[in-house]
């Protein structure tokens, strides 16, 4: 096939490239600025608020990957204008052409937080459309390449873990993630909200340990209230501005009790199982974060 993504230089868009190249497939690929040159892929320069570069994107191909999206905003329009807008336009784009859209396992509880529900809203507008759509809710995405989680590792390496107040939860590798999106792609009408993790259901203490087992250090896990949370939000935005990782708006979701895939929305097992243990997974993120010096 000949698959068009948006959100290809991202962490998650990189590795479904590998993914789509590797099963034998071409890529057709968004980016802002100039890529180096790699057989199986071309890139196509625009942004999502660029119609013309979206319709150079899609053309020829015969499935979209919708990757794209903001995690990080000032406020709830920068979120809306990059998933929601973003999303419509990529769909005007798309036409009748198999779309997979990747969402958040954040847009089931909308109301906790502005990024949560544009990340719903980008849904209604995927369900409303006469796409052959398929939508994906992965929960944390995490793996080699990945910088979201990188806190969480350093901290652990100092034996400490800065936790939201108890729930559980579970995650899924970028490389299982990957194959999955690859596989609807060539998977027309299935008109389906999948939601996805590795299966390992987790509380919040619990991945804390595991990610010390992954950087050879034991953790004292400590959960903090919400309110301490928010405050620590704000000196994380007063000290990295943009860069912050802990905002006001993640904080909304953080404390909810519960961010594992429902079991009546995951895929059916002939479709798609994750194959990637969470232990392994974080041992080789850690590895990763060490060659890269980031710990």
């Amino acid at each position: 096939m000949i698959l068009a993504l948006t959100g290809g230089t991202g962490f998650v868009g990189r590795r479904t490239i590998d993914r789509a190249l590797s099963a034998g497939h071409h890529i057709r690929a968004l980016t802002r600025r100039p890529q180096p040159d790699r057989a199986g892929v071309t890139w196509i320069e625009g942004a999502l608020d660029d119609l013309p570069a979206l319709a150079r994107l899609v053309d020829g191909a015969d499935a979209v990957i919708h990757i794209a999206g903001v995690v990080n905003a000032a406020d709830r329009a920068g979120f809306v204008a990059g998933n929601v807008d973003g999303t419509r336009a990529i769909l005007v784009a798309a036409a009748n052409k198999r779309f997979v859209h990747v969402s958040s396992l954040s847009a089931r509880e909308p109301q906790l937080s502005d990024y949560g529900r544009s990340k719903r809203e980008a849904e209604r507008v995927v369900e409303a459309s006469d796409t052959d759509w398929t939508i994906v809710r992965p929960t944390g995405v995490y793996g080699p390449g990945d910088t979201e989680l990188r806190d969480m590792f350093r901290l652990a390496k100092r034996g400490l873990a800065f936790l939201p107040p108890p729930g559980k939860v579970a995650l899924i590798h970028v490389d299982d993630l990957a194959r999955l999106l690859v596989t609807l792609a060539g998977r027309p009408g299935d008109r389906t909200i999948y939601e996805v993790d590795d299966g390992a259901v987790l509380t919040h203490a619990d991945l804390a340990h595991a990610i010390g087992v992954a950087v050879g250090q034991k953790v004292l896990p400590m959960h903090l209230p919400a309110p301490l949370l928010r405050l620590g939000a704000r000196l994380d935005r007063a000290v990295r501005g943009p860069n912050a990782k802990l905002t006001p708006d993640r904080v909304g979701y953080l404390c909810h009790p519960d961010w594992t895939a429902r079991a009546d929305r995951r895929p059916p097992p002939h479709l798609w199982t994750p194959s990637i243990p969470t232990a392994k997974g974080l041992a080789e993120t850690a590895a990763w974060y060490r060659a890269q010096r980031l710990l």
